[in-house]
């Protein structure tokens, strides 16, 4: 397993939060890495990630949605063999903040094989966070 996350708090409404994170759209404006996401980031719906870190397209399935709270995007290789499973959390705080916090953990029986070219997540998640937090504090 080869895991992966950025935690930050943002000092904005859980709401606001969240509609930026559900607007495929405007990724782009905010994470210096995205290029594009095609699709609608719904409940069970499968959209395409485009990012800066590889020339490949990425489609993922949304398979947890729990509006204002928690969203896993699943993807990878059939039967499981090697599989890329994202989670954003967000936590509302007594004070009105939101700890937000995107993980993502890298399995399957093929990871060997794929670990050497995956790119190392640790800068471009903190990045994500740091573009999700600057977009909401300024709606």
């Amino acid at each position: 397993m080869k895991t992966y996350s950025a935690t930050i708090m943002i000092d904005a409404p859980v709401e606001t939060i969240w509609a930026i994170l559900t607007d495929a759209a405007g990724y782009p404006s905010w994470d210096p890495w995205a290029v594009k996401i095609e699709g609608v980031i719904a409940a069970g719906a499968t959209i395409t990630a485009y990012t800066k870190l590889s020339p490949r397209a990425f489609p993922v399935k949304i398979s947890e949605f729990v509006p204002e709270r928690l969203m896993i995007w699943k993807g990878g290789m059939p039967l499981g063999l090697f599989t890329g499973v994202r989670r954003f959390t967000l936590t509302p705080k007594a004070d009105g903040a939101v700890e937000f916090t995107i993980g993502e953990v890298f399995s399957g029986p093929l990871l060997p094989l794929f670990a050497g070219s995956l790119p190392d997540m640790t800068q471009p998640f903190a990045d994500f966070a740091a573009g999700l937090k600057a977009r909401a504090e300024d709606s």
